[in-house]
């Protein structure tokens, strides 16, 4: 439960949603820390600190010198295409350890880790996302099978493991999908036919639901995540309010995902994904769509 957060560290700050996040935290008047391997190459936060999150002793170090009190952990290989299996599954699994075991012992008020709609086993893997009710909410179960995935559910298992401590933070996992700036998503979308015939001959945004998010809202979803107020870990998913589809949600659900179960009738071209329990414990809601574009 947070109290008085006035400096947030965000790990991997030098990356796109990384450094978005801090932008959004510095614009609300926030004191901030970017906390990431290499060089500096971000111009927003007020505070930058070299730091290897793979060592339990650099994390803890990190985020006791620069007094956060609440921390973004974004620093994590972003996908498993380029790297050996277990360097990818260690990205995601031991830094989020160390993040949460160091923010515990400081006594920080909030964690925001990164999950992913990987953690229900979608795109990176050979299998069929495994999708048996729609919209998907949290409470959907989760198949994950490649190291990414896997990476990603170990970090929620994470989450709910500290979050079960009486005197751990705050804890938060968003489920990401794909995310993209304005002109992003106008090259990815807006300019590409989405019609049900040309998914269907490409048939790979089946596996990430057709989902997909805006940079800005990707970066406001994570500072709501730490102004919130609830105990323990949750996990929300962090999608668009729409589809990426020129498609209505209810024939895309027809067409792709024939045996799921309808848990209530979808509207127009709302997302497959639902963000209500963002919407009810964050007060978050995503503003922005590609059909803007």
């Amino acid at each position: 439960m947070t109290t008085s957060i006035d400096r947030v560290a965000v790990t991997g700050g030098n990356g796109k949603i990384g450094e978005a996040i801090l932008g959004e935290f510095a614009e609300r008047g926030y004191e901030t820390v970017n906390v990431a391997r290499g060089k500096r190459r971000e111009d927003v936060a007020d505070r930058y600190c070299t730091t290897d999150l793979l060592d339990a002793g650099e994390t803890y170090g990190a985020l006791a010198s620069t007094d956060v009190d609440a921390v973004v952990h974004m620093g994590t290989i972003p996908s498993p295409v380029r790297n050996p299996e277990h360097v990818t599954f260690e990205s995601n699994a031991m830094s989020a350890y160390h993040v949460l075991e160091a923010a515990t012992e400081l006594g920080l008020e909030a964690v925001v880790l990164p999950s992913s709609i990987n953690v229900m086993g979608a795109d990176y893997q050979d299998a069929p996302t495994d999708v048996r009710s729609l919209p998907v909410d949290e409470d959907h179960p989760l198949t994950p099978r490649d190291p990414y995935a896997l990476g990603k559910h170990t970090t929620e298992v994470l989450g709910d493991g500290f979050g079960r401590r009486p005197d751990a933070p705050q804890v938060a996992s968003l489920r990401y999908p794909w995310v993209g700036t304005g002109a992003q998503l106008r090259e990815k979308y807006a300019e590409r036919d989405r019609s049900l015939a040309a998914l269907r001959a490409s048939g790979r945004s089946r596996s990430t639901l057709f989902s997909y998010l805006h940079l800005a809202d990707a970066a406001s979803i994570a500072r709501r995540a730490v102004e919130a107020d609830f105990d323990g870990h949750e996990p929300f998913w962090a999608v668009a309010a729409d589809t990426n589809a020129d498609v209505r949600s209810e024939t895309l659900a027809a067409e792709f995902f024939p045996d799921a179960e309808r848990r209530r009738p979808l509207d127009g071209h709302e997302s497959l994904v639902s963000v209500d329990k963002a919407r009810e414990l964050l007060d978050w809601e995503p503003e922005h769509s590609w059909r803007d574009e």
